[in-house]
């Protein structure tokens, strides 16, 4: 699809940023280029909040100057980059997709900003979300939903579903999101396209608006395992002003990518299997005999307590945004809704700013922090996440990595869960225990469902033991049947179809 891509025909991160290189094409016609089709295109899907077409091709403009004068441009060298809108940006707008913070522009970068101008990448935008990335859906922004490009009438997922679907539309070839229990996994599978969460402390958090700050983790979305590891080594290192960051060399993961997966230990994980549909079930075990087709050595694993992570997730996640959230009380920044005391004021201000779905997750979250409730709720769930830590260590005793579906259904109707919270939450069931685990985890499209929609298949490694997620994931690309990866054309959304969101 070269109408998608750079001059020239390049549409890969690869591609697009040797043909800037080697001046085949400018980084500001790529930039161009790219602005026209989100112009185009974009009204459709409601993938941004805010195009940064001045500052995208003032950069583009600087790029070219670097290159002219024979001075390296970096790795992603004029490859436009989309950020979902919960990391901060100097000088525009992060609203997370809240009233709260609708006008808020950030005094500083966040962390993989910064190492994505140094390393040549140009931002273009600020990706839709799920308010305070809490959902499954994107149908909770303030703003307005996204929809999925495979089928306008669906949702991308969530909550990096702006993120997810600019990718698959070909819109960029880049993005990054945030995944907190499946938040970039669970859209990239619903959006045809590879999502990458991983280990935990493997990218700075910094400048990432915290929901969960024991869970929530940076990474890339892309079309194609190589550029998802392109995008996962220009942001990953270690970094001084996140106290979680892990103090070690990044690996060479490319190098992975060609290496097979002869003798490879691959578990397929068997809890999951009767409480998903068929076909993402049928994907995963697909998956697994594609694997062994290709030298792995693959066999079941039980992990019963993998079970038991959804309803952890749903205490520790909401007792962290809880915390997390009182910052946003009316005083220091954000919105303001003016009263005659300190207290009302407080009240209406978080009563106005944020959304239903937030509400609701706080007073969860405030309630097993509770006196007397805190032992039986919170301590009891991180008792469990400890459970699930010790499960997947033994696994990995016997597999190097671990296959499993990436979510219990392909996209869903726009509205079809939003009257019902706990039904959304289901969405989460494969990915949160990852999280739970601090372990590296990617979803990769394999198949496509009964309704013509695709399925992703979850790869899953040890901590920082990205190479060999990368190996199976790699293998996995190769093995997958035609037509199942983005970048598609868009479908339009059938007569009748919900034009704006059915967020809670």
């Amino acid at each position: 699809m070269s109408e998608r891509g750079a001059p020239g025909g390049a549409t890969s991160v690869r591609g697009i940023a040797a043909a800037v290189r080697s001046r085949e094409a400018t980084a500001s016609s790529v930039v161009e280029e790219t602005l026209e089709r989100i112009s185009a295109m974009d009204g459709e899907l409601h993938c941004f909040h805010t195009v940064m077409a001045k500052e995208a091709l003032a950069s583009a403009r600087a790029l070219d100057a670097t290159i002219a004068a024979g001075r390296d441009p970096g790795p992603l060298a004029g490859v436009p980059v989309a950020l979902k809108d919960n990391i901060c940006t100097k000088g525009t707008t992060t609203s997370c997709s809240s009233k709260i913070l609708e006008n808020w522009v950030p005094p500083y970068d966040a962390t993989v900003v910064e190492r994505l101008r140094d390393a040549g990448a140009v931002v273009v935008g600020k990706t839709n979300l799920d308010e305070f990335a809490m959902g499954s859906s994107t149908e909770n922004s303030a703003f307005g939903p996204t929809r999925n490009p495979w089928d306008a009438s669906r949702v991308p997922g969530g909550s990096s579903g702006g993120s997810a679907a600019a990718v698959a539309a070909g819109l960029v070839p880049l993005a990054y999101g945030s995944d907190t229990g499946g938040s970039i996994r669970q859209p990239a599978s619903f959006c045809g396209i590879v999502g990458l969460k991983p280990t935990y402390g493997g990218v700075s958090r910094y400048g990432l608006v915290a929901f969960a700050s024991s869970l929530d983790q940076i990474g890339p979305f892309a079309c194609t395992v190589e550029d998802a590891t392109l995008g996962l080594l220009a942001v990953a290192g270690h970094d001084p002003r996140d106290s979680t960051s892990i103090d070690r060399e990044v690996e060479p993961l490319l190098d992975s990518l060609g290496g097979g997966v002869g003798g490879l230990r691959v578990g397929l994980i068997e809890e999951f299997a009767a409480d998903v549909a068929p076909s993402c079930s049928g994907a995963a075990r697909a998956a697994a005999d594609a694997l062994a087709a290709a030298g792995a050595k693959v066999g079941e694993v039980s992990i019963p307590e993998v079970r038991h992570g959804l309803p952890a997730y749903y205490v520790i996640a909401p007792a962290e945004a809880s915390s997390n959230l009182a910052r946003y009380d009316g005083v220091r920044y954000g919105l303001r809704v003016d009263a005659g005391d300190a207290r009302t004021m407080n009240l209406r201000t978080r009563g106005a700013g944020f959304g239903a779905e937030v509400r609701r997750r706080i007073m969860i979250g405030t309630y097993a922090l509770s006196a007397g409730y805190y032992d039986a709720y919170y301590g009891q769930a991180q008792r469990v996440r400890t459970l699930v830590v010790r499960a997947f260590e033994r696994a990995y005793e016997d597999f190097d990595v671990l296959l499993a579906p990436m979510t219990p259904s392909e996209a869903f109707e726009l509205g079809a869960k939003t009257a019902n919270p706990l039904d959304m939450y289901v969405s989460d069931l494969c990915a949160v225990p990852s999280n739970l685990a601090g372990h590296p985890a990617m979803s990769v499209p394999f198949a496509l469902g009964e309704s013509g929609l695709p399925v992703g298949v979850q790869v899953l490694a040890p901590a920082l033991r990205e190479a060999a997620m990368l190996r199976a994931a790699a293998a996995l690309e190769a093995a997958a049947p035609p037509g199942v990866r983005g970048p598609v054309k868009l479908a339009a959304a059938p007569a009748g179809a919900a034009s704006d969101g059915g967020g809670e």
